[in-house]
């Protein structure tokens, strides 16, 4: 196995946790991997850096929040990511996104 993870049910009524672990080829360190999804963010993807708990998290509309305060790396090549999402608001925001793009279908 090369990627493993969990999805954790925080004690919150709408935030989840999704711990993300990965072996890559090449030596990295957290300071790397953290500057990749820095500059990655898009509408689905928000980088963090601060102390949050999982309550700062509500109604906060991307599939995932990287914690960047979290991010480990083991022996220069195993990864472990933490990231955040709100699963109630998040998955809405998600499937109003697919019924606009299947509007734009011709079917």
């Amino acid at each position: 196995e090369k990627v493993d993870g969990i999805s954790i049910r925080v004690p919150t009524p709408d935030v989840s946790l999704i711990d993300i672990n990965c072996i890559i080829k090449e030596r990295v360190t957290p300071a790397e991997v953290n500057k990749i999804f820095k500059e990655n963010q898009n509408r689905y993807l928000k980088y963090i850096e601060e102390p949050i708990v999982s309550r700062d998290l509500i109604g906060e509309p991307y599939s995932a929040i990287i914690d960047g305060l979290a991010t480990k790396v083991i022996d220069k090549n195993l990864i472990k990511i933490l990231a955040w999402y709100d699963n109630e608001w998040g998955y809405s925001v998600r499937l109003l996104d697919l019924v606009k793009y299947i509007s734009q279908k011709e079917i």
